[in-house]
């Protein structure tokens, strides 16, 4: 595997958060996140929200994980973990785009041909949403 398209650890996902990464490819990038699935398979989404893509779901300190899904803190959306299928909320219908991602030798990489490196963490430090409008 190539090591400019190491995410992270495998150990470092959990089933209980997400955790975000950074995919480039020249001058493009955009975020994702990787989470763990009940059966220990990894899975990987893109760190936005479908109602509106300038909200993260993970601004670097892990989504808010709940019973298999992820929530968007932002409009309350909830996502099944499995397959990214948003179940409740105003995207309701709606699916998070994957990342082709490949489990070897305890490490996460990032296999999508779309995409030529990735890093752990946002792409940058400020975070694109105005804040959460709810509460859990």
């Amino acid at each position: 595997m190539n090591d400019s398209c190491r995410i992270a650890s495998s150990e470092d996902v959990s089933k209980d958060e997400t955790l975000v990464f950074t995919a480039s490819a020249g001058f493009d990038t955009t975020e994702g996140i990787l989470t763990r699935l009940s059966d220990d398979t990894i899975v990987a989404y893109t760190n936005y929200c479908p109602h509106w893509r300038d909200v993260r779901l993970d601004s670097g300190s892990g989504a808010l994980v709940r019973d298999e899904t992820v929530v968007c803190q932002k409009h309350g959306a909830t996502f099944e973990k499995s397959t990214g299928h948003c179940d409740f909320g105003p995207c309701e219908g709606a699916v998070l785009d994957t990342f082709d991602i490949t489990v070897t030798d305890g490490t996460v990489y990032l296999t999508d041909n779309e995409w030529e490196e990735a890093t752990q963490g946002v792409s940058e430090d400020r975070d694109l949403s105005s804040g959460t409008q709810i509460g859990f």
